[in-house]
């Protein structure tokens, strides 16, 4: 078998391995076929990032709703671009209505993924008509914004943080080298083999990840989830987690009840058993500290398959149905830690009727 043969046969058995291993009997139908979904999307995913040049680097769009992967979070609009060390970029875009901006440098290291630098919108400076330009790698310039780069090969992450991004007005960014490359090969058959394995891999351990995260997580419960901090697993530096899971019957709910703590911005957001956001294009799966009925500095978070009839004091947060999933809190550069909040389950019909 040749190389590129072992290197194909390689990401087929991965695929075929990661179904197996998705195959639950013990689970519904409705609940495997999500699983194999999932896995799907997260192929989809790395398809998309697959043929990376770090000479040309692109920023692309991140984790849209044909691509989620690994918790993506609807209510932050990301883009990604894999960089090399020993070059100089320039990152121009728009934040449109974003709360805030950041831009990060990711570098790998032995304990896994380090955030090495970064650079937020209260240090980008902005033309009249609201764009940025920022210089990335190389020696400090004498002046404007810029963000060093890691040794060795690394990722740009683009984040903008948007407290309605329903009706936000999107943004946008670019990356371009400052010193053109030549063109490339047409290809190179022992990188392409490299990507194909490391692609292979990658699909490979996904069914791991969506059993462990779901295993770590008590039913009907919320922890401060600590392994998420300072960068861990390319998250935002400066990000404060919370994660808890749901177990319901049709007609209970999940009642979430906390404080607030002053912060740039917080959501909360439902996924699935398998690290996916619930449908938000159709369904009301988040909330952020704008779009939640805060009453006195507090929120009241509903999770359930139904809305409690007649009025009712809280925000509604639909499960779909699912008898199962994981909720994740988000607070960006808080001032303090935010508590944990009160957990408790209820049936639905007695949480109406309210004011």
């Amino acid at each position: 078998m040749t190389p590129e043969a072992r290197a194909w046969a390689d990401l087929v058995d991965a695929l075929s391995a990661a179904g197996r291993l998705l195959d639950d009997p013990g689970l519904p139908e409705d609940e495997r076929a999500d699983g194999y979904r999932a896995l799907l999307r997260g192929l989809h995913h790395q398809l998309a990032r697959f043929e990376v040049d770090r000479e040309r680097p692109e920023l692309v769009p991140f984790n849209g709703w044909r691509q989620k992967f690994f918790m993506d979070n609807p209510d932050t609009r990301y883009w990604v671009a894999d960089v090399r060390g020993d070059r100089r970029y320039r990152i121009t875009g728009h934040s449109g209505d974003a709360v805030y901006t950041s831009i990060t440098a990711y570098t790998g290291s032995a304990g896994g993924t380090v955030a090495a630098a970064r650079i937020d919108g209260d240090r980008l400076t902005t033309d009249p008509s609201g764009e940025f330009s920022v210089l990335v790698g190389g020696t400090e310039p004498g002046t404007g914004p810029w963000l060093p780069l890691p040794e060795g090969n690394g990722q740009l992450w683009v984040r903008h943080f948007h407290d309605d991004v329903a009706d936000d007005r999107p943004g946008w960014c670019t990356i371009e080298p400052l010193t053109p490359p030549e063109p490339p090969p047409p290809i190179e058959a022992a990188r392409f083999q490299h990507q194909v394995r490391r692609l292979a891999k990658t699909i490979q351990m996904m069914p791991v990840a969506f059993s462990a995260v779901e295993e770590q997580v008590e039913p009907n419960t919320v922890h401060h989830w600590a392994e998420m901090a300072d960068g861990a697993a390319y998250t935002e530096p400066g990000i404060h987690y919370q994660r808890g899971a749901w177990r319901l019957g049709p007609d209970e709910a999940l009642v979430i009840e906390g404080e607030t703590v002053p912060c740039r911005h917080w959501n909360a957001l439902l996924y699935s058993r398998y690290l996916n956001s619930l449908d938000y294009r159709h369904r009301t799966v988040s909330r952020t500290g704008a779009t939640a009925a805060l009453r006195d500095g507090r929120y009241r978070l509903i999770l359930a398959a139904r809305p409690p009839e007649g009025p009712f004091d809280g925000d509604w947060l639909d499960t779909e149905g699912r008898p199962s999933g994981l909720v994740v809190l988000r607070w960006l550069h808080t001032e303090e830690a935010p508590p944990l909040p009160r957990v408790r389950v209820h049936p639905i019909d007695e949480l109406g009727g309210g004011t």
